[in-house]
């Protein structure tokens, strides 16, 4: 089976000449990047739906039956009106535009967000594909940037990591460590959750407050299967370098408060990243090439 996946990878990489494959990335980040809009904007309202199920039973209030509301259904549709979007309005980023960012029926503005989003996973794409070339390993760091460009966004938004998709990042991970060096994606994963939960408990004894939730800790183990254990230090101290910076910057030239947390979520996905692409053994750093033989 395992053979068979990687001749079914092979073949898919083999579509495309080298210099035409960061091109055929882009495309498939476009497409990626539209299904990752409808993740980041569905996804947290599923699990506060679900939060607010689990308290009215928990308080014995009687639920109301809710309309079916998940990655698949509804359809599409505008926010401000609810009418449901055709095939043309579905285009990543030129549909946008051919819109001029406006609801096709109600007028109302569409975010700028969305199309940035599609552009973003785009550009993430394409650089990976450059990086890591048309093998086997490039398949690998675009699903782990898929899953990075959501957790990051998500975290921004709502200062939420959650399992569904931290847990499904690290346990195929795991599950792709079957066919070859499990001992030490196993290890990554340990030292990623407990490195965090330490650093955790030490700040705060230290200051008295939480520094972090525990959706941190699963997103840096499931970064410990995926990138190994000794690119942890690496990712972690790139981290806090940049939401320390990030924070003084707001701080001093935006007047936030000091006691406004900053998600940490982000700054650990975008350094995870970057290490992947150039850190120590790059573009080599995907555990999942030696899981493969390759």
């Amino acid at each position: 089976m395992t053979d068979a996946l990687s001749s079914l990878l092979q073949g898919l990489a083999a579509l495309a000449a080298p210099g035409v494959f960061p091109i055929v990335a882009a495309v498939l980040g476009l497409i990626v990047g539209s299904f990752l809009n409808t993740v980041i904007h569905r996804l947290p309202r599923m699990l506060e739906r679900e939060w607010r199920e689990q308290c009215a039973e928990l308080e014995g209030r009687d639920v109301a039956v809710a309309s079916r509301y998940d990655l698949i259904a509804p359809r599409s549709h505008c926010p401000t009106c609810d009418t449901p979007l055709g095939a043309r309005q579905l285009v990543p980023v030129l549909s946008w535009i051919a819109l001029r960012g406006q609801c096709a029926a109600c007028h109302a503005s569409i975010s700028p967000r969305y199309p940035l989003i599609e552009l973003g996973t785009a550009m993430a794409f394409a650089i990976v594909a450059v990086t890591f070339g048309a093998g086997l390993e490039v398949w690998a760091a675009f699903l782990v940037t898929a899953f990075l460009i959501a957790l990051a966004v998500i975290d921004f938004d709502t200062h939420y990591l959650p399992d569904q998709l931290t847990l499904p990042l690290l346990w195929i991970g795991l599950a792709a460590s079957l066919v070859g060096d499990v001992r030490t994606a196993v290890i990554g994963a340990i030292v990623g959750y407990v490195s965090l939960w330490a650093f955790y408990q030490l700040f705060k004894l230290i200051t008295g407050k939480e520094g972090m939730g525990y959706g941190d800790f699963k997103l840096f183990a499931a970064l410990g299967v995926w990138l190994g254990p000794a690119a942890l230090m690496p990712i972690l101290l790139l981290a806090s370098i940049a939401g320390a910076a990030v924070g003084l910057v707001l701080v001093l030239f935006f007047n936030r408060s000091r006691q406004q947390p900053i998600a940490f979520g982000p700054f650990l996905a975008a350094s995870a990243w970057f290490v992947m692409l150039i850190g120590p053994g790059a573009p080599d750093s995907l555990l999942i090439k030696d899981w493969v033989g390759f």
